[in-house]
């Protein structure tokens, strides 16, 4: 079977690193932002925050406990972003990134993994190079036309909504291993401390 024929399912399959895009993937895309005053030059200066949904947090410690891998991809630099991965324990966290090529290459050659062995979830045009690069391309259900025509699986739910979630389901379910990591994460066998508090 030729890499064009291959099934979401069995792209799935071979997946060990699951990479997001974070605007419009862990986020529904909307920007906050607060005002805090002014600096030296007398220009108003402001902090940026945005929301995370919680399936997908939970999404990525079972993943982890499953033994995958993760990393995001982002070109905007915000704290809020590095927070949240940091309570996550993301491994990969790639800020302001234009070329998120490069930065999918250095997810690969740490983790020591092919191309087909990685998951990319995008939104938008900025995702489509690194989309085209992977085993397994995604696109939230809410992304750009443009980018759920390259996709090989579009997530049943929109970026900022568990599309996350939906994402590490599949692929454990496709590798035959999503029971299993359920009933291992709320064991008693599970020590981990995966989700922080955000101030840790």
């Amino acid at each position: 079977m030729s890499e064009m024929e291959m099934t979401a399912e069995e792209r799935a399959r071979r997946v060990k690193v699951i990479v997001f895009d974070v605007d419009g993937v862990l986020t529904d895309g909307q920007l906050f932002f607060i005002p805090t005053g002014h600096d030296k030059d007398g220009k108003i200066t402001a902090v940026e925050t945005k929301g995370f949904a919680a399936h997908d947090g939970l999404g990525i410690a079972i993943g982890r406990a499953a033994g995958l891998r993760f990393g995001v991809i982002t070109k905007r630099m915000s704290d809020t972003v590095a927070v949240r991965m940091r309570d996550l324990k993301v491994e990969h966290v790639h800020m302001g990134a234009h070329y998120k090529t490069e930065a999918l290459a250095a997810i690969a050659a740490a983790e020591g993994v092919g191309p087909e062995e990685i998951a990319y979830a995008g939104d938008d045009i900025i995702d489509l190079p690194p989309m085209r690069q992977v085993g397994f391309a995604v696109a939230v259900w809410n992304a750009r036309d443009q980018v759920k025509r390259e996709a090989h699986w579009v997530t049943p739910s929109a970026g900022g909504h568990g599309a996350g979630r939906d994402l590490i389901d599949f692929v454990l379910a496709a590798q035959g291993r999503i029971e299993e990591a359920y009933a291992f994460y709320v064991s008693r066998e599970n020590k981990t401390t995966d989700i922080g508090a955000g101030g840790m």
